[in-house]
């Protein structure tokens, strides 16, 4: 697996590149499920301080909702978005030849 300037996976045919973006991705899983343990706990915990002090404006909105962002974008990454392959990258010089 190479990488580019941008850290986009690119992912060729050899085996070394294909262990290690297979590694890559499973780091990737590892860490959203951190994220995600960490979103759990801390929201618990702001929801439960909000609840202690007398409820009114339920501020833990802000947190759980802009940090909710966040933690889509990371699994969106992680289990949606496909490596970059040969493939695209023929597919996309050939589509550039042919514009000029």
């Amino acid at each position: 697996m190479t990488r580019t300037h941008d850290n986009d996976e690119v992912l060729g045919g050899a085996p070394d590149d294909l262990r290690g973006a297979a590694i890559g991705r499973l780091k990737k899983r590892r860490e959203f499920q951190t994220h995600l343990f960490a979103y759990i706990v801390i929201n618990g915990l702001v929801w439960a301080v909000w609840a202690m002090t007398g409820e009114g404006y339920p501020w833990p909105l802000w947190l759980s909702g802009l940090w909710a962002v966040g933690l889509i974008f990371n699994a969106w990454d992680v289990y949606v978005r496909r490596p970059i392959t040969e493939d695209d990258i023929r597919h996309e010089v050939e589509r550039l030849s042919h514009g000029s």
